[in-house]
């Protein structure tokens, strides 16, 4: 007999986002995700687990989740995790998102990771801006920022922010500030709300593309001798200079 979850699952997953872990189904429910289905190899824990770690969504889990065997479990999902939950969630529209990317006034960056390469630091850096309370991460290229490698690697934060892949030309409205080893010194500029914060490829860095779109090249500190910060590190620290100026905490 097929087993009622399994079959959902299937029916769902080619259209849907995967919830890889607890961390992500939790933020993702925080931040409005519509989710059709989630499991766990262990009920009893997973609602343990959410009303020590979080209890505002405690009763939505213990609703949602349903308790499948761990053969089962493991095969809706490319690696375990170890707290044993998933979960498939609504994509957010398109539309939507770029809504609220194009909105202006802005209260908050946006950032744009250019030709990005790696799937973990796409997530990190998406958990970042959820974090600081951007108004959204772009990316250009081929990378798919809703991979579910970088959903993974961004806990689920995907739904507290806007994300979408876009070329150049269909950036966001704003003063963009792209970082450059070249570029003027961060600590001495001011970055407003409504900047468009740009960072190349961890590979290659800017684009031609890019740099042609850029208003202000801007350097972060480094001593001499070290080439760079990882791509998610460099973003935490443009993000936490903006923060520093900016008029109220979130």
């Amino acid at each position: 007999m097929t087993d009622p979850a399994a079959a959902a699952w299937h029916r769902l997953a080619e259209t849907s986002v995967l919830l890889d872990g607890f961390h992500a189904l939790k933020h993702a429910l925080r931040f409005g995700a519509e989710v059709p289905l989630a499991v766990t190899t262990d009920r009893e824990a997973a609602l343990a687990l959410a009303t020590e770690l979080a209890p505002d969504v405690r009763d939505t889990l213990d609703a949602l989740l349903t308790e499948v065997p761990d053969d089962t479990y493991r095969s809706f999902v490319p690696r375990p995790h170890p707290t044993a939950v998933a979960a498939l969630a609504v994509r957010p529209a398109r539309e939507a998102n770029l809504r609220k990317l194009a909105h202006t006034p802005r209260s908050a960056p946006v950032i744009v990771l250019d030709n990005p390469r790696n799937l973990g630091n796409a997530g990190a850096v998406i958990r970042l801006a959820a974090g600081f309370g951007a108004t959204g991460v772009v990316t250009t290229g081929t990378l798919d920022p809703w991979h579910p490698t970088v959903v993974r690697a961004g806990a689920g934060l995907h739904y507290a922010t806007a994300v979408e892949r876009l070329t150049i030309d269909e950036l966001p409205s704003g003063p963009v500030f792209a970082l450059d080893p070249e570029g003027d010194d961060i600590r001495s500029l001011k970055l407003p709300d409504d900047a468009v914060l740009a960072f190349g490829s961890e590979r290659s860095g800017l684009s031609t593309e890019l740099r042609a779109r850029t208003d202000h090249l801007v350097a972060l500190p480094m001593r001499p001798q070290v080439s760079s910060y990882n791509l998610a590190t460099s973003v935490a620290m443009t993000l936490y200079h903006w923060s520093t100026s900016t008029a109220a905490p979130l």
